[in-house]
């Protein structure tokens, strides 16, 4: 009784068993339908996509076979308007072959033509051409040399009406020209340091050092790219004096911060002080001069920071000062006027810088404030052109002036390059024909030529001085202005027996 139930629900499972894999092998049948149909599908979506890209590439290819066949085409004419723009080159090229045939057979026509007329008028005058066109020039200088020479004068008096308007304009022109070179040279110091790393420190933490020793001195400090180097730019020369002390004495110390700067500065200030009133002191007493106000006597110690034309002003004056008395013993005027004058004279350039208006100008109103005689203040304004010399005493003053200046190496030249400059100043004149001697004088200023007057005549010499002149600017450098002094001399001589 108990096999009966196993029997059967040993059945049941394996029915239930051929069920489940009869379900399990029909659906993987109908998956596997599927599966065909879609590998199908994409297979003919690939057909058409390849189709649709072998009609694309064909049509792309018509395109540019369309086109190419256009540039051929283009390409084709281009060549042909070449090849005919060739033919008419080559036609010109013959006909201007031909042309310059024929005007080379012209020209050599003209020619003989030419030579056989000269000969024919050679004939006739019994001249060569050379000497018939010399005697033509003789012939009309001649009959006209008045008339030239009256030309010529006419001619200088009327430049010399222009004169001063055209030296405005040079000067403008010369001070357009070089003022950048000058300020840079003459408002400028250039201070060495130790190393790099001291440009840091000088600049300070976000600037704070360089704008207190900037505040301290009124000068600007410039740091730049140049390798152990710093400048101090100012136009006021004490205080660019007294800066490059100050950053001395900083950099050597080595402790630099706002306060330090302030105190250096101090000490410089009070040192440049006592050392331009004992400058002053000693070049009044040096000099013998007396009874000038001490304010006077600290300005002209400033002039021991200036220069002009690289020549030290204070030492400048005191030279004028001692020149002008040795003028004046010589001709019995008064020496004190001249001694005053001659200290005094550029003492304008110590303020310069600060006032407006000419130096000499300058210098008579600082004269003329500290009580100075009217003497000493016409002899101070009168040592340059514009104010006339009414006195001996003024009269020695420029000259003291003008022969301090001029003397060699007192204006950044060496006596080597003076004496040069006098050689070729004279060898420049005597490469001229119909030069006799030439003299370089007044310190170079001026050159005197002597010719020779059997070789040169009056309108000859005129233009020798012309062409000296211009000779000179062309091959020579020089400072200022060259007088060139053409002197024709005729001497008769006979003796009586």
């Amino acid at each position: 009784m108990m096999l009966v139930p196993i029997l059967v629900g040993a059945g049941a499972l394996v029915l239930g068993a051929g069920l489940g894999f009869l379900l399990r092998h029909l659906t993987y049948g109908k998956k596997q339908k599927e599966s065909e149909t879609k590998v199908k599908e994409l297979i003919l979506d690939a057909k058409n996509e390849a189709l649709k890209i072998k009609e694309q590439a064909e049509k792309e290819k018509e395109e540019k076979l369309k086109d190419l066949t256009e540039r051929e085409k283009s390409l084709v004419r281009r060549e042909e308007a070449v090849s005919t723009r060739l033919e008419k080159v080559e036609d010109e090229k013959k006909s201007l072959e031909i042309r310059s045939q024929e005007l080379s057979k012209i020209e050599a026509e003209l020619s003989r033509t030419r030579e056989a007329k000269i000969k024919e008028l050679e004939k006739v005058s019994r001249l060569r051409a050379g000497e018939a066109r010399d005697q033509l020039i003789r012939e009309i200088e001649k009959d006209y040399k008045d008339e030239i020479i009256k030309k010529v004068r006419e001619m200088k008096e009327l430049l010399r009406e222009h004169s001063e308007d055209e030296a405005k304009k040079v000067i403008s022109a010369a001070i357009d020209r070089i003022s950048s070179e000058f300020t840079a040279e003459h408002t400028t110091f250039s201070i060495h340091i130790p190393s790099e790393e001291m440009k840091g420190r000088i600049i300070g933490k976000e600037g704070r050092n360089i704008q207190a020793f900037e505040r301290a001195t009124g000068v600007d400090l410039i740091i730049d790219e140049t390798p152990d180097t710093v400048l101090l730019s100012s136009f006021d020369p004490i205080r660019r004096h007294i800066a490059k002390i100050a950053l001395e004495r900083l950099i050597a110390d080595g402790r630099i911060q706002p306060s330090r700067i302030e105190e250096v500065v101090a000490k410089a200030q009070a040192d440049i002080k006592k050392e331009t009133r004992e400058a002053g002191e000693k070049a009044v007493f040096d000099l013998g001069v007396h009874g000038l106000h001490q304010d006077l006597v600290k300005i002209i110690g400033n002039l021991k920071f200036r220069t002009s034309y690289g020549q030290n002003v204070l030492a400048h004056s005191i030279e004028v000062a001692n020149i002008a008395a040795l003028l004046a013993a010589e001709v019995r005027a008064d020496i004190n006027i001249v001694k005053k004058a001659g200290l005094l004279h550029d003492i304008g350039k110590a303020v310069s810088h600060e006032v407006q208006g000419s130096h000499h100008h300058l210098s008579a109103e600082i004269a003329r404030k500290y009580g100075i005689s009217e003497d000493v203040i016409h002899a101070v304004m009168a040592h340059h052109e514009d104010v006339e010399p009414r006195t001996v005493e003024a009269i020695l003053v420029k000259a003291a002036d003008a022969i301090s200046g001029s003397r060699p190496g007192a204006r950044r030249e060496t006596l080597e390059n003076y004496v040069q400059r006098l050689k070729d100043l004279e060898n420049v004149a005597n490469a001229f024909e119909g030069v006799d001697k030439s003299f370089a004088v007044q310190a170079g200023r001026e050159v005197r030529i002597i010719v020779k007057p059997e070789e040169i005549s009056d309108l000859e010499a005129i233009k020798l001085a012309k062409d000296i002149a211009k000779k000179i600017e062309q091959d020579l450098q020089y400072p200022g202005m060259i007088k060139v002094n053409v002197i024709r001399e005729v001497r008769a001589e006979e003796y009586a027996k």
